[in-house]
């Protein structure tokens, strides 16, 4: 009970920008936060409470505590909540309402952006952010166009832009289609989802000259992956090495040093990326900064002990929510991102 009032406590007084004048813009996979409730239109059975999993309201809520304690530390390590927060693997805009009403991040006060996607699981991405920081101009949902596969569904690519003390940015949400059936043969639905995101950059760039654009999420690829590294053009070690019309990824010189934000028989990945364009790095006041927990570089993986399996098969892997069907009272499967920037 302590700790709780604590907990709100802190919120409560600590949800401005923080200490160093530093905005934080962050990705997390929620790794299937469904509700309990059956959807007729996808196919969610599995986490319904006669399904599998055994998804029972007991577990949802446990489920949104936990989430709502990833970004809680976050905020403590950053001395204030993150302004932006892309999340993938949500069911629709309902969870996200009863993640954000959590005690330990209601005071941020998070507005949601989500639209419905025709992916075959119900699963969306969306965006959150601090009205008292950024202000919403504008958003919208694209289609992932396949060549030659027509009836293909998966996430849409989410846009959300406006302002941040006057200057414009914009922020992009995608979760790239999957590796099943094998990387290789996956790889042309995961470069077409990065043509429709680097296509809507572009756009937008177009009407807003010197937007700063931040492209994050579940990419399903390592930042070394020709949709990443050649289609949305991030190949640059160095932020100083980004031209005009460029893209940096500052997540490539971790992945390369042997970080990684998910696992899989013991290889680490990094398939959550924030991608950001030349503007971002260099124009107006608010630019690109190194990150606060390691100076080498300039994107963060955000890990704690309560987030990671601490023994058995998967030791030191993240504690995600199930282990097959046995529910772990876990996280997610991934861990976050964040990256920062300011004056």
């Amino acid at each position: 009970m302590i700790l709780a009032v604590s907990l709100l406590f802190w919120t409560a007084a600590s949800f401005g920008q923080n200490g160093s004048g530093r905005y934080c813009v962050m990705f997390y996979n929620q790794e299937n936060l469904f509700d309990t409730v059956d959807d007729p239109n996808v196919n969610d059975e599995e986490f319904l409470p006669d399904g599998i999993k055994k998804w029972t309201p007991e577990k949802y809520h446990k489920k949104l505590h936990n989430m709502a304690r990833v970004f809680a530390a976050i905020a403590r390590g950053n001395g204030a909540f993150p302004t932006i927060i892309g999340v993938s693997e949500v069911e629709n805009r309902h969870v996200l309402e009863d993640l954000f009403s959590q005690p330990a991040v209601l005071d941020a006060n998070y507005q949601i952006v989500h639209y419905d996607s025709p992916d075959l699981r119900g699963i969306d991405v969306a965006l959150m952010y601090r009205p008292d920081q950024f202000k919403m101009v504008g958003s919208g949902s694209y289609r992932v166009h396949v060549p030659g596969y027509e009836n293909f569904r998966t996430r849409d690519v989410l846009c959300v832009w406006g302002t941040i003390e006057g200057e414009m940015f914009c922020f992009i949400v995608d979760h790239m289609p999957s590796r099943r059936g094998g990387s290789l043969s996956s790889a042309p639905l995961r470069e077409a989802a990065a043509r429709c995101i680097r296509e809507h950059a572009d756009s937008l760039a177009g009407v807003y000259p010197g937007i700063k654009i931040a492209i994050m999420g579940d990419m399903n690829d390592n930042p070394t992956d020709r949709s990443l590294h050649d289609i949305i053009g991030a190949e640059k070690m160095k932020p100083g090495e980004v031209r005009p019309g460029g893209y940096f990824n500052p997540f490539l010189s971790m992945y390369k040093s042997g970080y990684g934000t998910c696992a899989y028989y013991d290889e680490w990945s990094i398939f959550d990326n924030i991608i950001v364009n030349y503007d971002f790095i260099n124009s107006g006041k608010l630019r690109l900064r190194r990150s606060n927990s390691n100076k080498k570089y300039y994107g963060s993986i955000f890990k704690r002990p309560f987030m990671i399996e601490q023994s058995g098969k998967y030791k030191n892997y993240p504690l995600r929510t199930y282990s097959g069907n046995n529910f772990q009272n876990g996280f997610s499967d991934h861990l976050p991102v964040y990256v920062l920037f300011g004056k």
